[in-house]
């Protein structure tokens, strides 16, 4: 798959995309979170976003995941699309859901969501483009902002050409302008399409739309051994969530899993370093804690929610101070 890429070529286009990101100015959203809620360190700009997979072992409602995310202080939640088709399922109104959440004092900064987009597939592809406008109405009729675009279907797959992927994610940007939707090309450590850092983010530059951006994960970037030296290289626009985490020592990359993510400050991630690398680019983002640790899934969903909220603006503080 690396062999696609020319690597000169790469570089010099990540360079400029990264040029012009670091010049975008911060979006209004961003701007009313933080009035909205007034306490995420000062200086920090960062905003903290409670993904509800941190409490899905609990087995709670969706509606008492929003009230947990609300009490614990964060300002956003970001939803699964399954447990928002569940909700409905059971007989619930998308046009409640989103006035429960923003009655909360919350916003739905991401939504996570699998539609087929990127495979070669034509008719498995143009049913995951339909996905993806199911995914992005119910986004907007809740009040959400984006949606999480990973490469769904093709984990195994590894001899798709990246700038077909791009057409491909632009396809899916040019379906999210008329829901008012912004997908984000997301990046999975463990999938051999789209499992590093420099891939999602050439492939977000190359589908030359103004809106296109990456959303990143710290374990992913750990698991893809992508690093976070390129995190340098998004700049304010090019990425506006998050997927906050961290993992222990043991086991290496290759064999650790998504269930072993621990709260931040608990494992031996480079947090306060990545921190500083996003507030440098500007970034004024969402911090959006997402874990799959069934330990915490055995324990009271606030006080979990609390503890990952706690640990996260402890880190956030002390990489403002060193």
């Amino acid at each position: 798959m690396h062999d696609q890429i020319d690597r000169r070529g790469l570089f010099g286009t990540l360079a400029k995309g990264a040029a012009v990101a670091g010049l975008a100015q911060l979006s209004g959203t961003s701007a009313s979170a933080a009035a909205a809620n007034s306490s995420a360190p000062v200086g920090a700009g960062f905003h903290y976003c409670l993904n509800t997979s941190t409490i899905r072992g609990q087995k709670l409602s969706l509606p008492a995941e929003i009230e947990i995310a609300a009490k614990a202080g964060y300002h956003a939640v970001e939803p699964w699309i399954g447990e928002i088709d569940v909700y409905v399922k059971e007989g619930g109104s998308l046009k409640d859901l989103g006035k429960r959440i923003a009655d909360s004092g919350l916003t739905v900064e991401s939504l996570i969501a699998f539609p087929e987009w990127i495979l070669d597939d034509s008719e498995r592809r143009t049913k995951g483009l339909e996905e993806a406008k199911r995914c992005m109405d119910i986004a907007a009729q809740i009040g959400g902002k984006r949606i999480a675009a990973p490469a769904a279907g093709a984990k195994e797959i590894t001899n798709l050409n990246l700038n077909v992927v791009a057409e491909r994610y632009k396809a899916v940007l040019d379906l999210g302008d008329s829901f008012g939707v912004v997908p984000q090309v997301e990046f999975w450590g463990h999938s051999q399409t789209l499992g590093r850092l420099a891939e999602a983010t050439y492939v977000a530059i190359e589908a030359r739309h103004p809106k296109a951006c990456v959303l990143a994960d710290v374990f992913h970037l750990h698991k893809g051994g992508s690093g976070i030296e390129g995190l340098h290289l998004l700049g304010a626009e090019g990425m506006h969530v998050m997927h906050l985490n961290d993992y222990p020592a043991e086991p290496d990359r290759k064999a650790i899993n998504d269930g072993q993510r621990v709260y931040p400050g608990d494992g031996v991630a480079p947090l306060k370093e990545i921190f500083r690398i996003l507030r440098k680019n500007g970034f004024h983002g969402y911090l959006s804690l997402e874990l799959f640790n069934k330990n915490y899934w055995q324990q009271d969903p606030l006080e979990v929610a609390r503890t990952g909220l706690e640990k996260a603006r402890v880190l956030v503080q002390a990489s403002l101070e060193g």
